[in-house]
């Protein structure tokens, strides 16, 4: 049976808060406390809490605090679209925007403030917090939202709602979505006499040479030690990363990626490339790679579709980029991309106009006007799929051809790909880029890296699962 977050950073909230939900008038609305579940032994675990849901003629005067997590262009974009919604909407609500870092200290703030009062009404969480926080109680479900205001979620694109979805239930609204794709270098594919683009590691490791040889390549692929892009590797594979459904049948207690041969098949590869001289460790993160490719010396790299406008803008026409579908690791393999970026999650503050105002704000947000704005300036997917009907998205896409690769690639993938929910997701994937490291470097086997990281996860997963249910 589900047991409840008993955490300390957990425990002062838990106690003092009923969650509620957002509504279209006057309403009453029954919620599950903390349903991350499937059985119905698990909901029958869940305790019921009514509320009733300011009407929105009633929030005049509302103000309420979005906590996100985007800086540089990006921040200036939430900005922007903050100032126009505080300005226009009908409501006489204004929104308060706080930026709280990177991803990582923004949910550490989020869980020291719950130790005493909320520190918002909206918070921008990544995507590998969607377990802790659908555990955490802390939250209003969106899908709550979404019934009361009988919302048609099928505005929403399928394979970016899907990843926060859970049981029918949608726990957060999508927002800042991405997925990985392979940027190549088109002059020097065109000198190596290379027609074709290589879709796995086992073809970039065919063509390899002739990149160096003929092409005039420095490096064949800068490849960064990236916790997202083994994950990438994994879906490809068509293979889980975790057990029970990639925890979304159920609680995930173990991963799945060392006895499915996924992991094994991905640093073999991985190991091959190295071995040949085509991938040096470029080193750790999701843009490691990046300076090596647009400064001409690399002529493949991996990075995120929100990357694109950066990259050309970095290459700056010294040869032409090219993009492609995030490889396989064989050629045979057949599975598809997930979703990285971070969603909106709606906080209970057991306050009905503080919720209004909130679904009002979320709405704003991911209506197509807005959406095409913030792909155009980000570089993210259109969250609403009727923002390609925008002038402005059109205009981007004619800009930038490339990123037409991202929406493609995000439509051929089918949602059971759709990754995995790991409560202890961070630790992993500080996990999985230590131990490819350790094998890159020679310290440690294949197989040593693969059993290392496997039962350094399922340790943390263990602990976890112990001290936060019953």
């Amino acid at each position: 049976m589900r047991k409840k977050l008993i955490s300390l950073t957990m425990a002062a909230s838990m106690l003092i808060m009923a969650l509620a939900g957002c509504g279209n008038g006057t309403q009453s609305i029954s919620q599950q406390t903390g349903n991350a579940g499937s059985s119905s032994e698990e909901e029958s675990d869940s305790e019921s809490n009514t509320i009733e849901m300011a009407d929105a003629s009633e929030v005049s005067g509302t103000t309420i605090s979005f906590w996100h997590s985007m800086g540089g262009v990006n921040g200036e974009a939430i900005n922007t679209l903050v100032e126009k919604f505080n300005s226009e909407n009908e409501y006489g609500i204004t929104v308060d925007a706080q930026y709280q870092g990177e991803y990582d200290d923004a949910i550490n703030k989020l869980k020291s403030a719950q130790i005493g009062n909320m520190g918002a009404d909206l918070v921008q969480i990544y995507e590998i917090g969607t377990r802790f926080m659908m555990e955490s109680g802390w939250i209003v479900p969106m899908q709550e939202c979404v019934d009361q205001d009988e919302y048609d979620v099928s505005q929403i694109e399928p394979n970016l709602a899907a990843y926060y979805t859970i049981d029918n239930t949608l726990y957060s609204m999508p927002f800042n979505s991405s997925t990985p794709l392979m940027y190549y270098n088109k002059d020097m594919f065109e000198k190596a006499g290379i027609t074709e683009i290589p879709d796995s590691l086992e073809e970039i490791a065919e063509i390899g040479q002739d990149l160096l040889d003929k092409g005039g390549a420095g490096e064949v692929i800068s490849l960064g030690v990236y916790g997202w892009f083994f994950e990438q590797f994994i879906g490809k594979q068509g293979l889980n990363y975790a057990n029970n459904g990639n925890g979304r049948d159920d609680l995930a207690t173990a991963v799945e990626f060392d006895t499915n041969g996924a992991a094994k098949n991905l640093l073999e590869q991985w190991k091959n490339l190295s071995d040949l001289g085509f991938a040096p460790n470029v080193g750790r993160g999701g843009d490691a790679g990046l300076a090596d490719f647009s400064s001409g010396k690399s002529a493949i790299t991996l990075g995120s579709t929100a990357s694109l406008k950066q990259i050309l803008q970095d290459v700056n026409g010294k040869f032409e980029v090219g993009t492609a579908y995030f490889p396989k690791v064989k050629e045979s393999d057949e599975g598809g991309v997930s979703i990285g970026g971070a969603s909106l999650w709606a906080l209970n503050n057991n306050d009905p106009k503080k919720l209004r105002a909130t679904w009002e704000f979320v709405k704003f947000l991911i209506s197509p006007e807005s959406q095409a704005y913030w792909n155009a300036e980000t570089g993210y997917f259109p969250v609403t799929v009727e923002a390609h009907e925008e002038e402005v998205f059109k205009q981007n896409i004619e800009q930038y051809p490339q990123f037409q690769t991202a929406i493609d690639q995000l439509h051929d993938s089918s949602p059971e790909y759709v990754g995995a929910l790991l409560s202890v997701f961070p630790e992993a994937r500080a996990t999985v880029e230590s131990e490819i490291e350790n094998m890159l470097n020679g310290k440690k086997s294949v197989d040593e890296a693969v059993t290392d990281m496997a039962q350094s996860i399922n340790k943390s997963i263990e602990e976890y699962n112990l001290l936060n249910m019953e």
